[in-house]
């Protein structure tokens, strides 16, 4: 039987703690109890709690759903927004706690600059991607050109976390909705 790794355990156990209880909330014994894992064994690992936090923003922002058909040539720049939006709308509708990056960008501050700092990549890359694909959309006249694309992916990703935060609240997916109805109506030409 192989041996359970307990890095991976802690970043496992850490990610669900996070999402349920939040970054301030949630202590390192609390990782290590969901963990199964001895409480110093968790400084083998991770520097600090706001380490590992920092460490679990980078992971969730690539692999909570996705982002490759925003830069899938072969479809066009509007079918995709609306197939990755559709796609996160499916993925945080069922999702009872949210999103990671959302609840760790509300409780931010000076003291977590590791944290900061991992959101801001996570954020910018997904803007990138955003902001790309709405300047192609431009090009072709799909998408409206009277506001710069970087404003444009800002505007969506600040927009469409507050959707999440909505939903959560709600425990329906009248938000995610919204949003898309709106957002779709409001930049296409």
């Amino acid at each position: 039987m192989p041996r359970r790794s307990t890095r991976n355990a802690l970043l496992k156990a850490a990610m669900r703690e996070f999402l349920a209880q939040g970054f301030s909330a949630c202590s390192v014994e609390d990782i290590t109890k969901a963990a199964r894992v001895p409480k110093g064994s968790f400084y083998n690992h991770f520097k600090s709690k706001q380490s590992l936090a920092a460490e679990i923003v980078s992971e969730y922002g690539k692999g909570v759903t996705d982002r490759s058909v925003l830069t899938d040539p072969a479809i066009a720049p509007l079918t995709r927004l609306k197939k990755h939006f559709a796609a996160l709308n499916a993925y945080f509708s069922g999702c009872k706690d949210g999103c990671l990056v959302g609840k760790f960008m509300a409780e931010v501050s000076v003291d977590t600059p590791q944290i900061r700092e991992s959101l801001r990549r996570v954020l910018n890359v997904w803007g990138e991607e955003l902001s790309s694909t709405l300047a192609e959309g431009q090009r072709q006249g799909a998408i409206r050109k009277d506001l710069p694309a970087d404003d444009l992916a800002a505007f969506l990703i600040d927009s469409y976390e507050g959707a999440i935060l909505r939903t959560r609240l709600e425990k329906k997916p009248r938000a995610l909705e919204c949003f898309v109805k709106v957002v779709f109506s409001s930049i296409t030409t």
